[in-house]
């Protein structure tokens, strides 16, 4: 395997490569604040060694099987579970000579990016990954994963990092965050609150989900008023496990501030089923802007994640689930979209709105006007699709003149994969540290500003804006 090359992702022209390498310096050892991701809590709670390789890099992991799968490899040739529990390949090692045969089709993505770095730097795995290598590379990998130092824990601190946070659903009962508490070690593994099963009437067993809604909380959950409270309950019940923000992922941007009667028909319509699409949207639309003004109560950072087209394809969706690398980016409307809830409540300093988009043509023209004027909006960093060396440096080109730094919160990597939490973060901080070194080798920044200005990007501003 090729060495990472020292001066990776840095300008080309001398003069502004060697700035980008004196700002990068001085943020590569940072810290790592991990505000938004989908780790398990269950590797910190229990601290057992990973299984194998193929289930570490492999089979949870959609940046990586769905790229295999569209080569016309199978997902249970991958490990990939089956809805209905039928059989998939278990062997680790036979799932690991498919991705190593096949290692050539991550060529110039962010992917490969990741796992050559995580291979190297997390594994000290330098032997190139091929078919001929696949059982060398498996074996080194293995062997590593039965070491205490490779444990989730150890691991987690070895990537400094400083806070990460999971998602669960409001059903979730959050015992692995309560085991971690348990447990008495000192990293900082956070919950945040992802309520979209019981806020949107389009999510598979809407209706049983909100019943469920109301025996966790013990309020009448069929009823408008009982279904708001039951909100404000796991709301703080999640804070009571290091919850700082809460996040939706709905379809589109679309918010709603609907009279409470016509609120309270469009849910009665959605514990029946009888809800339109058209209905289903608005009713999303409108908990949004019912979260913000809880998160105005108690304190959440409120993180919209709208645009994809999630689960596009119907078999896929059938026979393995949900979250199986079919999920799309749509264009997404955000000035019209995101105006009634700016209009209750956009105003308010100590409100944070985080809006990330999948559709980038979105960028300069609507979210960095609209992140640069209203005071409760932040915009998210390049994500999914864009979070790419290109599409960062992208995001900071058509953002910044409008919107600033700092009406950015920095980077956060949003991942399952827990080794490529370090390279994420690395790339980030490599891309933010050459597009400063263009501006002041053009004479934009002066080279005291970008030095402050790299260190917020890396670290400061995810840590304020999240309320780690």
């Amino acid at each position: 395997m090729t060495e990472l090359a020292p001066d990776r992702l840095f300008p080309v022209d001398p003069q502004s490569r060697g700035i980008a390498r004196e700002l990068y310096q001085t943020v590569a050892d940072k810290p790592i604040i991990s505000p938004h991701g989908h780790t398990d809590p269950r590797w910190y709670a229990e601290n057992k060694p990973f299984s194998d390789p193929a289930q570490l890099f492999i089979t949870p992991d959609h940046y990586v099987f769905r790229m295999l799968f569209s080569q016309g490899i199978s997902l249970e040739s991958l490990g990939v579970p089956r809805a209905d529990g039928g059989a998939t390949e278990a062997d680790g090692r036979k799932i690991w000579r498919v991705f190593a045969e096949n290692y050539h089709l991550f060529r110039g993505t962010p992917s490969r990016l990741w796992l050559d770095h995580a291979f190297q730097d997390v594994f000290g795995l330098m032997t190139p990954v091929s078919a001929k290598t696949a059982d060398e590379t498996y074996d080194h990998i293995g062997d590593c994963l039965t070491r205490p130092e490779f444990l989730p824990r150890a691991l987690f601190e070895r990537f400094n990092i400083e806070a990460i946070a999971t998602t669960e659903s409001p059903l979730d009962d959050l015992r692995w965050h309560q085991m971690i508490k348990d447990s008495g070690w000192k990293g900082r593994v956070v919950t945040a609150y992802r309520p979209d099963a019981v806020v949107d009437p389009e999510f598979a067993g809407f209706t049983q989900n909100v019943e469920r809604f109301g025996e966790l909380t013990g309020e009448n959950t069929s009823d408008w008023e009982g279904y708001l409270r039951a909100h404000r309950i796991r709301r703080a019940f999640f804070k009571d496990y290091g919850a700082t923000s809460s996040d939706h992922g709905h379809p589109s941007a679309r918010t709603e501030d609907l009279p409470a009667a016509t609120a309270a028909a469009l849910f009665s319509k959605a514990l029946k089923g009888d809800c339109s699409p058209e209905e289903a949207d608005a009713f999303r639309g409108h908990m949004l802007t019912e979260m913000a003004r809880m998160s105005l109560e108690d304190g959440l950072v409120l993180q919209i994640h709208p645009g994809s087209y999630r689960n596009h394809s119907d078999p896929i969706m059938a026979a393995y689930g949900r979250d199986k690398g079919f999920d799309i980016p749509t264009r997404t409307d955000y000035v019209r979209a995101l105006k009634p809830l700016l209009d209750a409540v956009g105003l308010e300093p100590d409100l944070a709105i985080i809006v990330f988009t999948l559709d980038e043509t979105s960028y300069a023209r609507e979210l960095a006007p609209l992140a640069g004027a209203y005071p409760a909006l932040k915009l998210g960093p390049a994500w999914w699709f864009h979070d790419s060396p290109e599409g960062m440096r992208r995001f900071r080109e058509m953002t910044t003149e409008t919107a600033g730094f700092y009406n950015t919160v920095g980077f956060n990597d949003d991942t399952r994969a827990f080794c490529s939490i370090p390279a994420r973060h690395d790339v980030a901080r490599r891309v933010d540290c050459a597009f400063l070194a263009t501006l002041v080798a053009t004479g934009r920044l002066s080279n005291e500003d970008a030095f402050e200005v790299a260190n917020d990007l890396a670290y400061r501003l995810a840590k304020q804006a999240y309320r780690l």
